[in-house]
């Protein structure tokens, strides 16, 4: 019998409980894995604690997370593109990766190249797939650009700070310390700014001479969004992908988006980047291919083992964790 982190009711992280939990045979179209690592996203305390979020979260008894790296056991009726033994990984829902085992759909899943860590393709995988379509898709970051990145210290910033900058764009991060400023620089952050102390839309005018930036990465939400809009360049792109403040006030499309000079705000989800079977092998091999060119790190800086993902959880609400988290079976 295999064990999980099983959530009986959505509430705080102690809402998590280690316990068995039965896999049955994979179904067709299936794929049995067993996990060597798992990804801890922000996204999956949305998800245990009952925060809206573009992915629906299934009627409790529910497993979360979405994101691992193992190894295939066995295989469901009319999957041909995997066999027992074969190293994959996945970064999207359906949830249930806070498990020993778990089946997941075979379309949904890709394999591993040798020579790739376990640890860190299960802590890039979906935020590096998430990177990828925010800097090539949602707004195709071109050298020379300035950008804005919030967060720029958590598992997510520091990787959009390290392919931008290998893209050849100015980056502007901010962060809540010292030493948060410290690490999102080593990222390859140009200007890491301690929201606290100072106004990043004000830091990002001086840097363009007054223009603004190309595109903002929004992952903060409610206590960033409108200074974020402040920070655009004409016809400039915000991309409002998280809420960790929770979620921003309305937004006027006349005179937010409008009279601050025609600009662009979404708020993009990777399911909808992914959704065809060759945007998810192109962006997973992009993201490969960074991480074995050395462009990609995915500072995992925290490991539990998976039977103390409620400690996980802990520290990564608290806002003190710097770069990722991953759990290991």
């Amino acid at each position: 019998m295999s064990k999980a982190q099983v959530v009986h009711e959505l509430g705080p992280p102690n809402a998590m409980t280690w316990q068995e939990w039965p896999v049955p045979d994979p179904g067709p179209g299936e794929v049995r894995i067993r996990h060597a690592a798992i990804g801890v996203n922000f996204a999956d305390t949305y998800h245990r604690g009952g925060v809206p979020h573009p992915w629906p979260v299934p009627p409790c008894p529910v497993v979360v997370g979405f994101e691992g790296v193992g190894i295939v056991e066995g295989v469901g009726p009319r999957v041909t593109e995997f066999d027992s033994g074969d190293r994959v990984a996945y970064g999207i829902p359906p949830l249930g990766s806070y498990a020993e085992v778990r089946n997941y759909p075979a379309d949904k899943l890709v394999h591993l190249p040798d020579g790739l860590d376990d640890r860190q393709v299960a802590a890039l995988m979906m935020k590096g797939m998430t990177a990828h379509y925010l800097l090539h898709r949602t707004y195709a970051v071109q050298p020379g650009d300035t950008i804005l990145v919030h967060a720029a210290a958590g598992g997510m910033g520091l990787i959009l700070c390290q392919w931008a900058k290998a893209l050849g764009a100015t980056v502007v991060g901010t962060v809540s310390t010292e030493k948060k400023a410290e690490a999102a620089r080593a990222a390859g952050c140009h200007y890491p700014v301690v929201r606290s102390r100072q106004s990043f839309a004000e830091v990002v005018g001086d840097v363009t001479d007054g223009e603004g930036a190309a595109v903002v990465y929004d992952a903060i939400g409610r206590d960033t969004l409108r200074q974020s809009l402040d920070s655009l360049r004409p016809m400039g792109v915000c991309a409002a992908y998280g809420h960790v403040s929770g979620p921003p006030d309305p937004v006027d499309i006349i005179r937010d988006l409008g009279q601050r000079g025609s600009l662009f705000i979404t708020r993009p989800a990777i399911m909808h980047y992914v959704a065809r079977r060759s945007d998810l092998e192109r962006t997973a091999q992009a993201l490969f291919k960074a991480i074995a060119d050395g462009i990609l790190d995915a500072n995992v800086n925290y490991k539990y083992a998976l039977r103390d993902a409620v400690k996980a959880h802990e520290a990564l609400e608290s806002g003190t964790t710097i770069g990722a988290t991953v759990l290991i079976p």
